[in-house]
């Protein structure tokens, strides 16, 4: 399966063509199949935002209600696949244009692309498919070469037709080795299998329009229009559909446009997706700048991280025990979600450690969104965030984002009352 996905990114590289790869699990495409089990670095990932959102009660801000009703989103989130979509372009002579449409998707493929989807997707599914029918021999033992993959699973879809999930792994194969056409086909008939109310029906939206827009060789006509404003009417920010409309907007010299197209992107996307979407922005504002134009204001463009140095004050070493757990948090001035927040053990400390948007719980809560926020640690010796008497904890510290360059020093000093 390996030399699939390699031979797929060869071709997407030679072809000049880079493609979004979000995610769906189509939880209700066979009714009568087997639930496949979730895997660890989804529990893994469920227990840290658990963590997370815990951190709020260490300051005694989150009243027992709020946190059961925010632990319950979480646990519904466990059980549903996020979609993070982004952009390809067609093969084309690049311009100083249209380099910045490339370069935000050539930075998605080995970013995103993979991660997501052996993280999230139906990497078993598609080994079962790469595998084979029982009727397909490979005399040399070799692994099947694209087409031949291609092939197997319409064979199986042939046989198993309202599977959306193999739909989409169809779907987003062909955008990959640049058959537009069927990528558009196989998205299509996503979007007929999928229940309207599933959470992946918008994503898959967005990736039908963006299918259109590049099998139309990248241009944005009523069709797509249409598309894209049916996606922004159910989801407005959704990634994909905002992001042909920022590509379109450089593309005809709007940047300004183009600009907040991107930064309304920006509000949904996850960190490794933002961080492409951000050289977007920075190529337009460059290029403002090269026409002696005014250059917008971009608050996302600031590089929003804090370093810590977290340690416990020596007349308290006695009282706690390796294995006891340490919560590091930052949340807005006054809030009680925080934006950021880190689980360590004391045998860790001390520590010099990071905050940034990689450990926000939403792309709706990021360091990045803020002015000052609070800073605190604490230790609890129940392993719950919750503060209760007796926990060790440091001052709150008041910091401004986009001032912090020098480490902040978080003495570990006080014991809860």
């Amino acid at each position: 399966m390996i030399q699939l996905w390699l031979g797929i990114a060869l071709l997407t590289v030679l072809a000049l063509s880079f493609v979004f790869i979000p995610f769906i699990k189509a939880n209700r495409a066979q009714k009568n199949a087997e639930t496949v089990g979730r895997t660890h670095k989804n529990i893994e990932i469920f227990e840290e935002r658990l963590a997370e959102l815990d951190v709020e009660r260490v300051a005694g801000n989150l009243q027992d209600h709020d946190y059961n009703e925010l632990k319950l989103e979480l646990e519904k989130n466990l059980l549903e696949d996020a979609s993070d979509d982004e952009k390809t372009v067609l093969p084309m002579q690049v311009g100083s244009r249209q380099l910045v449409a490339v370069t935000l998707m050539a930075l998605l493929i080995p970013v995103i692309s993979f991660g997501l989807y052996f993280q999230y997707g139906s990497a078993q599914q598609l080994q079962v498919a790469l595998e084979g029918p029982e009727q397909v021999q490979f005399a040399s033992g070799e692994q099947p070469t694209v087409e031949e993959a291609l092939q197997m699973l319409v064979s199986e879809l042939e046989k198993n037709p309202d599977n959306a999930e193999g739909w989409y792994i169809l779907a987003t194969t062909y955008m990959n080795v640049g058959e537009f056409e069927k990528g558009v086909s196989g998205f299509k008939r996503v979007l007929e299998l999928l229940p309207e109310d599933a959470p992946q029906y918008v994503g898959v939206m967005g990736q039908y329009a963006q299918g259109l827009y590049f099998a139309k060789g990248g241009k944005m006509d009523e069709e797509v229009r249409q598309q894209i404003q049916r996606t922004l009417d159910r989801e407005p920010l959704e990634v994909t559909a905002l992001g042909l409309l920022g590509i379109d907007a450089f593309e005809q010299s709007r940047l300004e446009d183009a600009i907040a197209y991107w930064r309304k992107a920006l509000v949904n996307a996850e960190p490794a997706a933002a961080e492409s979407i951000k050289s977007g922005i920075q190529r337009a504002l460059e290029q403002l700048a090269t026409e002696g134009k005014p250059i917008p204001d971009v608050p996302e463009l600031v590089n929003a991280s804090i370093q810590l140095q977290v340690s416990i004050a020596p007349q308290l070493l006695d009282k706690v025990t390796p294995d006891q757990t340490v919560f590091v948090f930052a949340k807005p001035v006054g809030g009680r979600m925080p934006v950021a927040a880190v689980r360590l053990t004391v045998a860790e400390l001390p520590k010099m450690i990071t905050l940034d948007d990689s450990l926000a719980m939403t792309p709706q809560a990021k360091l990045s969104l803020q002015s000052e926020v609070e800073i605190g640690a604490r230790i609890s010796f129940t392993g719950q965030p919750q503060a209760t008497v007796g926990d060790l904890q440091s001052a709150t510290v008041l910091v401004s984002v986009k001032d912090s360059s020098e480490a902040v020093m978080l003495s570990i000093d006080q014991i809860v009352q």
